[in-house]
């Protein structure tokens, strides 16, 4: 009875992580794009810490109250991971809102999926992204989060530049990063302005968030049809010590 079981729900587990793909067709090829001129982290864990202390340090509750996310609303969490973001997302907007959990690595998808089902969580979609795109549907997002990922974004130009056009004109994207190198995986304040300033995108504000969890900085889209061709784009120098 017990090996039955495990094969149902091993069954279950493929039948599912086949329905995971990109959610749109691809946008502007990498090669378009000027590379980093910067380390790029390496992606080790599908999670940064235990959930139980990111929560005694309210680390959601602050992105949605920063971002006034509200029920309804369609967030895309960027680099989900474990779905630490997902799941409390998912409670927040609520059935008539919806989430959108991107990833480039299957696998984090795959078991992400699992545990929403065991949730009962239904109102999230799953989207296998590509290092330079997130392939995503076009003013699909009225949020975007991107939480302790940044620096492990390969592409970082191309996957902003193709990240756009899912974002409505209203929407805001937050970015949860700390103030270290990108080779130690974080992303000092100062360059993130510079690459998302090279792509067009608007800072409203930045705030630090409590114990170690960083800095929020908060950008508006790029007006689509002025943002510049892609080779027009110029890479950020390497900040001093990033190394």
């Amino acid at each position: 009875m017990y090996i039955a079981m495990l094969l149902v729900a091993f069954a279950a587990t493929r039948a599912h992580a086949a329905d995971i793909g990109h959610l749109a067709p691809p946008g502007v090829a990498a090669n378009e794009f000027p590379s980093p001129q910067r380390p790029v982290a390496r992606i080790v864990s599908p999670r940064r810490s235990a959930e139980e202390r990111r929560d005694a340090l309210n680390e959601a509750g602050q992105i949605a109250r920063v971002l006034e996310l509200k029920p309804g609303m369609t967030v895309g969490d960027i680099g989900a991971g474990s779905g630490y973001h997902t799941v409390r997302l998912s409670h927040l907007v609520g059935p008539a809102g919806s989430v959108v959990a991107q990833d480039v690595t299957r696998d984090y998808l795959v078991e992400l999926a699992r545990r929403t089902r065991l949730l009962k969580l239904t109102n999230v979609q799953f989207a296998l992204g590509e290092p330079h795109d997130p392939r995503l549907p076009a003013s699909s997002l009225d949020a975007a989060i991107l939480v302790h990922m940044y620096h492990e974004i390969a592409q970082p130009y191309a996957f902003l530049y193709n990240l756009a056009p899912a974002l409505k004109q209203s929407a805001r994207v937050g970015i949860v990063d700390l103030e270290l190198p990108t080779s130690k995986h974080g992303t000092p304040i100062e360059l993130l302005r510079c690459e998302l300033t090279a792509l067009d995108y608007r800072e409203i504000a930045t705030y630090k968030l409590a114990g170690n969890g960083g800095y929020l900085a908060v950008f508006s889209p790029p007006e689509l049809a002025a943002r510049k061709s892609p080779r027009d784009i110029v890479a950020c120098p390497d900040p001093a010590g990033a190394r």
